[in-house]
């Protein structure tokens, strides 16, 4: 099982509504960046690439509601088995649904870490749908 494959699946993002232009596209971009550098820190600082309601679905299949609810899990799993873990990202393609909602494919390379189950994993080539409803005008 590739363990970020659906990891990025709901997350929202705070971005202000704006029409789907170069600024646009650029703004989806630094959060999803941000999204993974965070990632890379182990989710230790404040969440502010992600709204309130954002919808967190994890490798597993477990689901987290809310950037709290998501936080306690994912922080949880960094200071465990992801500790010092890094996810980063080789390509993204960003495509707008509509005015306020942006869907980023991104292709990343996850370092080596240990499961909880004890199976090893190498360095992991991954593609993860990355979700963006930034339908939250007081948010950014």
């Amino acid at each position: 099982m590739k363990p970020m494959a659906i990891f990025f699946v709901g997350l929202f993002l705070a971005l202000p509504p704006t029409s789907q232009d170069e600024d646009s596209e650029a703004a989806v971009r630094i959060t999803i960046q941000a999204f993974c550098k965070a990632f890379g820190e182990g989710f230790v600082g404040p969440a502010d690439y992600a709204t309130e309601d954002w919808n967190h679905v994890n490798p597993s299949g477990g689901r987290d509601r809310g950037r709290e609810a998501t936080l306690e899990t994912v922080r949880g799993m960094h200071q465990s088995f992801l500790k010092n873990t890094t996810d980063t990202i080789e390509d993204m393609d960003i495509r707008f649904a509509t005015d306020d909602v942006a869907v980023g494919t991104v292709t990343s390379l996850m370092s080596p870490y240990t499961s909880p189950d004890g199976v090893k994993h190498g360095a992991e080539r991954d593609t993860s749908g990355h979700s963006s409803l930034s339908s939250v005008a007081d948010a950014g």
